[in-house]
């Protein structure tokens, strides 16, 4: 094994800009890693060692023309259009289905230079935590074969994590690039929707989507993320919710003026004793880099949960009827779960609709109203580490907790159109990956990556030890 893999993208293209490593024996060292662990792991669901062998060389062959992330390889999960590659939604219904044209997010990733690996595995239609469909089969966890790496970005975080990719691309409505990081030890961020033109992405990011979802960067650290990140936002004129907001730089003495609000868990659903130390140790972290924490959690949160459920549960399942229709023989079961869970509550009408909608403006206002004394908060991610695959509850201080309970950490964010950086702080008793939540007001991106590459480089990235073989 090439210890290039192992390797940060920053290092990695570093070595690429000296000439100490040319695409081809990047791209070499990348396919190695791919064939000798994706058939345990199942995170690349297209892959073509020729075809990436292919990209190299062009790249290599063109190096008067370098891009900032020139050579650099990268996966792009396989919800986000990427032109050549299979791009199926985790869904037989779309098997052997491939995009003409690159989302805008791909577009920029090739633009700057980047090789593009494959396509990641997700679960059916995005709509569960756990990354396993019909079409492909179930994605592994590389620090626990036995343990989902979440989902829906689920395939993209066990490829960055194993270092059969040096970075990519997810998408998240409900913690979909949050939650696989956090239980493989990576880093990521959703952004603030618009940021990142979400053109492109498969299904389109419309109605109440296009406040829950968002295309974000994934990698092993949060300077590689922001590397992404850069590289694909920017104002796209035909995103609805595209804004001209340019990328900014902001320094950490300003930030240290800004109070940062802290709470381990939301007051009605528990967090395992390892989370909370995971909480309390990047606390002091960034007390120690002369950051002001306080105890701080929103009043809302709850409602903006139940909001969240609305539109992504109840809606989302709304919005794919047209699709599955007379097909429900060839789902998944992992969607069935979903749909069975959406159908509880049913449909929702359109007056109930039209009462959510205003009630999702007033409830952003309150919270943003919260956030002006603390524009910076810190949270868990999820309950508890990676599970594993197929469990649907766990006991944590004496309470059943439920599967869609133990995830909602993310949810709030994703009503709130609020930017939010997972870094790995922690680790639970048996080892796993525990990482944290920054998360900034709306159109600060740039304030969550700062903060959240504080935490990175106090505690930094850890290696699944099948990664280095």
């Amino acid at each position: 094994m090439s210890e290039l893999v192992l390797a940060s993208a920053a290092r990695q293209l570093e070595l690429l800009r000296t000439g100490k490593v040319s695409v081809v024996e990047l791209a070499e060292a990348h396919i190695a890693q791919i064939e000798r662990l994706n058939p345990v792991l199942n995170a690349i669901v297209d892959f073509d060692a020729e075809r990436v062998r292919a990209q190299a060389r062009v790249l290599d062959e063109n190096g008067h023309s370098k891009g900032v992330l020139h050579g650099l390889p990268v996966t792009v999960k396989s919800s986000i259009a990427t032109a050549g590659f299979r791009c199926e939604i985790g869904s037989t219904i779309h098997r052997g289905d491939v995009p003409k044209e690159d989302a805008v997010a791909v577009a920029r990733l090739r633009e700057a230079g980047a090789l593009i690996l494959g396509t990641t595995n997700c679960p059916e239609f995005l709509m569960a935590y756990e990354t396993d469909n019909l079409l492909h089969g179930r994605t592994r966890n590389p620090w626990d074969l036995e343990r989902s790496p979440g989902g829906s970005s689920g395939g993209e975080s066990a490829a960055i994590a194993a270092c059969m990719s040096a970075a990519g691309l997810g998408s998240d409505s409900g913690g979909s690039v949050r939650l696989p990081a956090h239980f493989t030890g990576i880093c990521s961020l959703k952004p603030t929707p618009g940021r990142v033109p979400g053109r492109g992405h498969l299904p389109p990011c419309v109605g109440p989507f296009s406040v829950l979802g968002a295309i974000g960067p994934m990698a092993r650290t949060i300077e590689d993320v922001t590397l992404l990140f850069e590289a694909v936002s920017g104002l796209d004129p035909l995103d609805p919710v595209g804004a001209p907001v340019p990328l900014r730089k902001p320094e950490l003495a300003e930030l240290r003026g800004q109070a940062i609000g802290y709470f381990e868990d939301d007051g009605l659903v528990p967090v395992t004793q390892e989370t909370r130390r995971a909480i309390q140790d990047a606390v002091l972290a960034l007390r120690d880099a002369g950051f002001r924490v306080e105890a701080f959690r929103p009043r809302t949160l709850e409602l903006l949960r139940q909001l969240w459920w609305k539109f992504f549960v109840r809606c989302g399942a709304m919005f794919y009827q047209p699709a599955i229709r007379g097909k429900e023989s060839q789902l998944s079961p992992i969607f069935r779960e979903f749909l069975a869970i959406a159908a509880v509550d049913g449909p929702m009408g359109g007056s109930e609709l039209l009462e959510a909608w205003a009630e999702l403006d007033l409830l952003r206002s309150k919270t943003l109203a919260e956030m002006q004394r603390y524009p910076i908060l810190l949270c868990p991610v999820a309950s508890i580490p990676a599970f594993k695959h197929g469990e649907r509850s766990w006991g944590i201080d004496g309470r059943k907790v439920a599967y869609l309970d133990a995830v909602r950490h993310t949810q709030w964010f994703n009503v709130l159109a609020c930017p939010a950086a997972v870094a790995p702080v922690g680790q639970s008793l048996e080892g796993l990956p525990i990482g944290v939540q920054i998360v900034a007001r709306p159109y600060e991106d740039e304030v969550a990556l700062a903060v959240a590459g504080v935490l990175d480089k106090a505690f930094g990235y850890r290696m699944p030890p099948m990664a280095r073989g």
